[in-house]
């Protein structure tokens, strides 16, 4: 199983930017499918991005409206999320994800995952 551990979170201003790193460790992610998700106080879990493991496809919620980029470096073992224009909205702990097989947004297809980052994005 691949280990994960968010890094880049923050507390940043409505319209600034954030990039979320997740190294991985254990198993090269090349095989598999990375996604990232996000859970706000109160509210349950989504997905934000996705990318399966050739990157033909990728994912994003309807919400990230070309602000997020989800980007994979399979030779550092990493995947990233580029956050621009960011909303008081999108504060929540951001989770990296990670499955053998195809995209998928669901939440629960999803068998490793890391500890999660907190973004903060203030008015």
């Amino acid at each position: 199983q691949v280990r994960l551990a968010e890094s880049g979170g923050g507390l940043v201003q409505a319209g600034g930017s954030l990039r979320l790193s997740c190294a991985a460790s254990g198993r090269t992610i090349s095989t598999y499918t990375m996604a990232w998700f996000r859970q706000a106080p109160g509210k349950e879990r989504e997905i934000v991005a996705a990318q399966s493991a050739s990157g033909d496809s990728t994912f994003y919620a309807a919400f990230v409206k070309r602000r997020f980029t989800i980007s994979r470096d399979n030779a550092k073992n990493a995947v990233y999320l580029q956050m621009g224009s960011l909303k008081p909205e999108d504060t929540a702990v951001y989770y990296c994800a990670a499955r053998r097989g195809p995209l998928e947004i669901r939440d629960g297809e999803y068998d490793s995952w890391g500890q999660g980052t907190q973004v903060t994005v203030s008015s």
